[in-house]
């Protein structure tokens, strides 16, 4: 379970073939910090977006991961990482 206390980690990733993000917490577990999922999303692209350039498709992987993920996210800290 999400620590409501704890910052989040969302890492998303594009491609040709479709979009993809994984929602991860660090959470202090026997005195350690320890990263792990929370959850993973993914779709296929449609038609239409594969025409995007690379950096299109991953702004928009980025907020297709947002819309998805806003009610975990909403009022929240939390960084993204791409690539």
């Amino acid at each position: 379970m999400p620590d409501w206390k704890l910052p989040f980690k969302l890492y998303i990733d594009a491609c040709g073939e479709g979009l993809g993000a994984a929602l991860h917490q660090t959470q202090i577990i026997n005195d350690k910090p320890v990263e792990g999922p929370i959850c993973f999303i993914s779709r296929k692209i449609k038609p239409t977006e594969a025409r995007y350039g690379a950096s299109q498709m991953e702004c928009h992987c980025l907020v297709w991961a947002l819309e998805k993920l806003h009610y975990t996210l909403d009022g929240t800290v939390f960084d993204v990482f791409t690539d």
